[in-house]
């Protein structure tokens, strides 16, 4: 019996055990497996400011080495949507279960790989290809982690509850980063800088790849359940190929990237991008600002839950529209707020996270609800990947060179420029709408 086949008979007796799954236990499933996401991703975001720069491009000065670091950051981004490609591929040959096995523990190898990467010190420039190798890995990965749990808790979701379905699978945005932020906290206000550098960074990237098997088990018993075959069967959650699915939704896919444009950008303007600010151009050490970020996450989660209650009772589409305009404004003079010592630091965190959990919030719901069920598990993977690389991939690269520019203000503008496409995917969206009506 090959590795995989033992996992997946391992769920099925798990699953044997407590009978048929209800859209509670999917949620955990789905909570589980996005925060160990988030939580992977998370751990690299903070690492690509306070530990790479220096060593991996300790010849450069710091803000050029934060620049270098954000660029191979953005590479997983890039990879991403090659990832879907392949693992798609591999879910209509192989099924959904050896797809996600093979990607979670490509993930997790990338990841945990980091954790061992000599500093150029000891390989020279062999350092940073290794660095961009792992980091491609982790976004190919990311590509075939997509498992249709979300899709799966939407169609089982009351028609008036839609919006608080919606936003569970956003959950694990703000836990996973609730958990990176504090552990990388507890490690560099508890170790010396020469202990932190040498081993204490490296540790995190350790438990990426142990909560990385948690949550195999843990989404791989939702999916080889007799419910999610059937809704497979049915061609509710039928994977298709990349080609297929954008010559026949290729519009909802564009449109779909784009919608959530404003709330993707956001997400690192809260999160990547103010903390190589303040570590850059501020005396405070990232241990203070860690915590700032972490106490703005739990607000953030707040903020998610209460966008189900909001879009189930105004809409989804409102809520996205509304919190573009909030966005738009909010980059106007918020990013100055960064300079304006820890009450600015804190009241920009706060700020932001929340609209950044409202908005985030129904991003996914918005786009997954607009396929056809044909090319809804494919279309939505493929959306998902083109938003964040279009919304939050070069994010923290061009807020940062604007920023050290021409000022803090000039970030704003990608924020503004994020809040516009969003504004205009939905009135085309609506225009489509009435078209085909």
């Amino acid at each position: 019996m090959s590795p995989t086949s033992k996992i997946e008979a391992d769920a099925r007796r798990i699953t044997a055990r407590h009978h048929e799954v209800n859209p509670g236990e999917i949620a955990v499933g789905v909570i589980i497996g996005r925060t160990s996401e988030f939580f992977d991703f998370f751990v690299y975001a903070i690492a690509s400011v306070i530990v790479f720069p220096k060593l991996v491009f300790p010849y450069l000065d710091p803000l050029t080495g934060t620049l270098y670091s954000f660029g191979i950051f953005a590479l997983a981004f890039i990879a991403r949507p090659f990832g879907t490609t392949i693992f798609t591929a591999v879910d209509r040959a192989y099924g959904r279960s050896a797809k996600l096995t093979i990607a979670l523990f490509l993930l997790g190898t990338s990841t945990v790989a980091i954790a061992f990467l000599p500093g150029h010190e000891q390989i020279g420039s062999a350092s940073a290809w290794l660095l961009a190798l792992f980091r491609i890995g982790q976004g190919l990965a990311l590509g075939g982690t997509w498992d249709g749990l979300a899709s799966l808790l939407a169609l089982n979701a009351p028609g008036n509850h839609r919006g608080w379905y919606a936003m569970i699978p956003q959950l694990g945005a703000p836990l996973g980063l609730i958990v990176a932020s504090a552990l990388f906290a507890f490690f560099v206000g508890n170790l010396s800088a020469e202990d932190f550098f040498s081993w204490g960074w490296r540790y995190p990237f350790f438990v990426a790849f142990a909560i990385n098997v948690v949550a195999l088990f843990a989404r791989l018993r939702i999916v080889v359940t007799p419910e999610y075959t059937r809704l497979f069967e049915s061609r509710e959650l039928q994977p298709t190929s990349v080609t297929e699915t954008l010559r026949a939704e290729g519009r909802t896919v564009v449109l779909g990237a784009f919608a959530p444009l404003a709330s993707f950008a956001l997400f690192h303007m809260v999160t990547v991008f103010p903390l190589s600010w303040i570590f850059l151009f501020t005396r405070e050490g990232p241990a203070r600002f860690l915590v700032i970020e972490t106490i703005g996450a739990i607000f953030g989660l707040a903020a998610i839950v209460i966008s189900g209650f909001v879009a189930d009772r105004v809409g989804r589409w409102p809520l996205l529209g509304g919190s573009a305009i909030a966005i738009a404004a909010f980059s106007g003079f918020a990013p100055q707020l960064l300079d304006g010592g820890f009450v600015g630091e804190s009241v920009f965190m706060v700020l932001g996270f929340i609209l950044l959990g409202l908005s985030f919030g129904q991003s996914s719901g918005a786009v997954a609800s607009n396929f056809s069920r044909t090319y809804r598990y494919t279309g939505a993977a493929l959306t998902s990947d083109l938003a964040w690389l279009f919304g939050a991939g070069f994010a923290p690269i061009v807020a940062l060179f604007l920023s050290s520019h021409f000022g803090l203000i000039s970030s704003g503008a990608y924020l503004l420029s994020g809040a516009a496409c969003t504004l205009l995917a939905l009135r085309l969206s609506q225009r489509l709408d009435r078209t085909a009506a």
